[in-house]
């Protein structure tokens, strides 16, 4: 087999090194962020804010199946990343082939029983009787293809371990522009509406997954065998031990977005949902970099951890936070000057719409800035708190690092969620967000700070 390419991460200078990984995979999130947004913005427009509601509660089941493959991936692309730091080129094809298998069946699986129990689980995730139709012709299209995309993000974090960050930017890129123009195609041409837009993310999910087996037939240096996919336990537990980090901080993304809905339903409307539908698309969106940096942070530390270089672990700690803070603190800048400009670009105040449709735009209009700025209070802190997390992650240290994602969704915003609004109504969910940032920082502030002094100081 060919040297792997994967030892100039032990030997470029951190702030090079994380310019290379970070900004392929900051462009390829806001590529596919951008997607999300200018989604949901066609649907918005073209199709009515009530659609932009049933996109978001059918979120929830498509986020958690697609997060297998991203929990698999990031998991197991830390023991892969070690294995090739220590030279242990054998033991990297053995964990790429058992993700693959791993991801396959668990996502074939629950994208099943989604299938089966469509009905009761888009009721569950909290559409009403206004816009449950609609969500459910989303969702049976999408799931359709939801594998594909649970295969794709598992892909993505190897080619980026295998040190190759421009392929994995390429594997956004190209299906975020295939449904960016599907979506025009599908929505505004031919005018099939919600079948539209469920059929476009269909299609961007394929072309995801072409790409991506092109790449490890074509490109790839990590040369499977038929050996490589049968699952091996030590192997499958020392991926899933970290793999559950990722799924343990996915699953609870997705639990908190259907309590969410259920809150903002019961406290308020359908609007509110459609409200948290355009927030949720910028929180992606808007820290693209921050998420981008933090994404090449765990191939670098993972690496170098590896190679018992612990003073460039430290380092690419430090460069990590300073140059996600600064991203942060810009990104919260425009957030609090531009609110109103940015939730308007969701919505149409065109003739053609009915009388309904612009009042209901123009209420969304009312609610949504200031709780996107609710939301967004505590932006330029959040940094501590990713790269802690990720840290821990990255050195193969699966308690810590799943105890630490978990702190601002699972540990403080969901009871937050399920305390405050019933004295502050729906404020009481946009002030959630906020505190549970500041508290979560905290937290993992402490606990990185710790670490790195016993571990990583004077070596």
């Amino acid at each position: 087999m060919a040297k792997l390419r994967s030892d100039a991460l032990g030997t470029e200078s951190i702030s090079s090194l994380l310019i290379k990984q970070a900004v392929p995979a900051s462009i390829g999130i806001l590529v596919m962020s951008l997607n999300m947004i200018v989604d949901t913005i066609f649907v918005g427009r073209w199709i009515g804010p009530l659609a932009i509601s049933a996109i978001t509660v059918v979120i929830p089941v498509t986020f958690f199946i697609g997060a297998i493959g991203l929990a698999v991936g990031i998991g197991g692309s830390s023991v892969l990343s070690r294995a090739l730091g220590a030279g242990d080129n054998e033991k990297a094809l053995r964990v790429f082939g058992n993700q693959t298998t791993l991801t396959f069946f668990t996502a074939g699986i629950l994208a099943t029983l989604g299938l089966v129990f469509q009905n009761h689980l888009i009721e569950f995730f909290g559409a009403d009787d206004s816009f449950k139709d609609l969500a459910l012709t989303y969702y049976r299209i999408v799931l359709y293809g939801i594998v594909m995309l649970s295969m794709c993000m598992m892909g993505n974090n190897v080619i980026r371990a295998e040190g190759k960050p421009k392929f994995a930017m390429y594997a956004m890129l190209l299906p975020a522009l295939g449904n960016i123009i599907m979506d025009y195609i599908f929505i505004k041409v031919l005018g099939m509406g919600m079948a539209g837009a469920a059929w476009a993310t269909f299609i961007s999910y394929f072309i995801c997954f072409a790409f991506i087996l092109w790449f490890f037939v074509v490109k790839s240096e990590l040369r499977l065998k038929f050996q490589s996919f049968i699952l091996e336990l030590n192997i499958v537990k020392e991926i899933s031990a970290l793999s559950f980090v990722t799924l343990a901080r996915q699953g609870t993304i997705a639990v908190l977005t259907i309590l969410l809905n259920n809150v903002l339903i019961r406290q308020g409307d359908a609007l509110d949902v459609a409200s948290y539908g355009i927030i949720s698309r910028m929180l992606m969106f808007a820290l693209f970099p921050v998420i981008g940096v933090n994404q090449g942070f765990l191939p670098i530390a993972g690496y170098n951890y590896g190679a018992r270089k612990l003073s460039r672990v430290r380092e690419s700690i430090n460069t990590s936070i300073k140059y996600s803070g600064a991203l942060a603190l810009l990104i919260f800048a425009v957030i609090m000057i531009f609110p109103t400009e940015i939730v308007s670009v969701f919505l149409s105040n065109s003739d053609s719409l009915d009388a309904a449709t612009l009042a209901d735009n123009e209420e969304i209009l009312r609610r949504t800035p200031v709780a996107l700025r609710w939301v967004f209070a505590a932006t330029p802190i959040i940094v501590i708190q990713l790269i802690g997390a990720s840290y821990f992650q990255a050195i193969g240290r699966a308690v810590p690092a799943l105890l630490l994602s978990l702190t601002k969704q699972g540990f403080f915003l969901i009871p937050l969620v399920l305390i405050l609004p019933r004295y502050m109504g729906v404020l009481g969910v946009w002030i959630s967000f906020p505190i549970a940032d500041v508290l979560s920082t905290i937290v993992t502030g402490y606990f990185l700070h710790r670490a790195v002094k016993r571990t990583l100081v004077n070596q």
